[in-house]
């Protein structure tokens, strides 16, 4: 007697049903896998069966991750209404354009600072209307004490804050903001430029596994020129671990409040096409926007109950 499988039928994933949910069904899988219907038949008795089995998705794009919007953490227009402050000191050959596109396809809008600082003012306007801020530091510091209170004011209120710095001495505000809020810091300069899968026992580099924001990621790029993080009391949770064996990436998220460290912001527009950034891009601000403690208050209306 010997079982065949004589057809396989790709199931569609609850995630394309229920539009009322801000997450895609696969949320927290970083490897892809499906339900597919399988039919075995019994040469001897020749009575057939359906058996469902999971399977990893075949479809995947050049760098292994699976291909589709559906297979990352938010679905497309999740977050419609929801704007991102940008505070961009760094502009060398980076016009932002690309992570831009990528944050609109979750429903993400831009309001974006270039080259020099806004006022307080203009700062605590802008953050007023947005859900997080992100800042991409440049060698020299932009940002005052005045500033830094508005963002930890922010921050405390739970909304996301995302800190970009790079190679020394690519930090400046990066590292005046960590400092301020968490006591950590970034530092160091390293070529990695390479992609990464998943850091295991038997390896000292890759990226956390199964996390929101690893959704539908099994390769990311580190980044060119890049730094490590600085957490002598341990408050942040590494998420990237670069090729030498330092966290690039990390996560701090407690007491309602979420924020990520990031030492390699070439990734925003050095080799953007690289092992998963688009995604990643995507994936990060999904989870900053805290739908978790927010809710519906951060949802689009047609995803509204």
């Amino acid at each position: 007697m010997k079982t065949l499988i004589v057809s396989v039928i790709t199931l569609l994933t609850v995630g394309q049903f229920a539009t009322a949910q801000a997450y895609n069904s696969c949320a927290a899988k970083s490897e892809i896998t499906e339900k597919v219907a399988v039919e075995h038949r019994n040469d001897s008795t020749g009575v057939t069966k359906i058996v469902y089995e999971e399977r990893k998705v075949q479809h995947t794009d050049t760098h292994g991750n699976a291909s589709g919007n559906q297979y990352d953490l938010a679905v497309d227009g999740a977050f419609e209404g929801q704007t991102i402050v940008v505070l961009q000191f760094y502009t060398s050959g980076f016009d932002f354009e690309a992570p831009k596109a990528a944050l609109k396809e979750k429903g993400f809008s831009v309001y974006r600072f270039s080259n020099v600082a806004p006022s307080p003012k203009e700062l605590e306007e802008a953050l007023s209307k947005a859900c997080q801020l992100w800042v991409i530091s440049t060698n020299t510091q932009m940002l005052n004490d005045e500033h830094a209170e508005i963002i930890k004011k922010f921050f405390y209120s739970g909304k996301g804050v995302y800190l970009w710095g790079d190679n020394d001495p690519y930090h400046a505000d990066a590292n005046f903001l960590a400092k301020k809020l968490l006591g950590v810091s970034m530092s160091g300069y390293y070529e990695g430029a390479q992609n990464v899968s998943f850091k295991t026992d038997s390896t000292n580099y890759g990226m956390q596994k199964d996390h929101l924001i690893t959704t539908g990621l099994e390769f990311v790029y580190e980044g060119i020129t890049i730094s490590k993080m600085d957490d002598p009391n341990k408050v942040l949770k590494p998420l990237i671990w670069s090729t030498d064996g330092n966290v690039v990436t990390a996560i701090y998220e407690d007491q309602g409040q979420r924020l990520i460290l990031d030492g390699g912001f070439t990734r925003l527009f050095y080799a953007w096409d690289n092992a998963g950034t688009g995604r990643y891009v995507k994936n990060a601000a999904a989870w900053l926007v805290n739908y978790e403690r927010f809710g519906e208050l951060v949802l689009g209306e047609e995803l509204k109950n």
